[in-house]
């Protein structure tokens, strides 16, 4: 089994910085990419950030040139550098990490989010 831990979530000042970490343990093969998705009161679920194992990063257009993201392939850990904070930044931030098992097959594994409120 696959548990992803995240921490660093908060409230914060327009303009503002904060720094997500994700944490994956337990049974990890492989990590095809792990990434950031996000989820505003009373709308869907979005793409925020995604790295694979070699490094790619794909970015969510409203994020580009605020946020980074990084990974520290041995502790299998993600960090989210948020930075030039908006309100409609806010949502809870989920961590999310596929993995490729032994066999080949693919699995999907997401932490249970962090809250991030940026205020006006």
């Amino acid at each position: 089994q696959v548990q992803l831990v995240e921490s660093g979530g908060g409230l914060v000042q327009a303009g503002g910085s904060l720094r997500l970490s994700c944490a994956a343990s337990g049974m990890i093969f492989s990590v095809n990419a792990m990434g950031w998705y996000r989820q505003a009161p009373g709308k869907q679920r979005e793409l925020v950030v995604t790295i694979t194992g070699g490094g790619a990063a794909n970015y969510r257009a409203s994020v580009k040139g605020r946020f980074t993201i990084s990974r520290d392939g041995a502790k299998n850990t993600v960090y989210l550098q948020m930075n030039s904070l908006k309100p409609e930044d806010t949502g809870v931030y989920y961590c999310n990490a596929n993995l490729q098992g032994p066999f080949g097959n693919e699995m999907d594994y997401w932490g249970k989010g962090t809250l991030v409120t940026v205020s006006s």
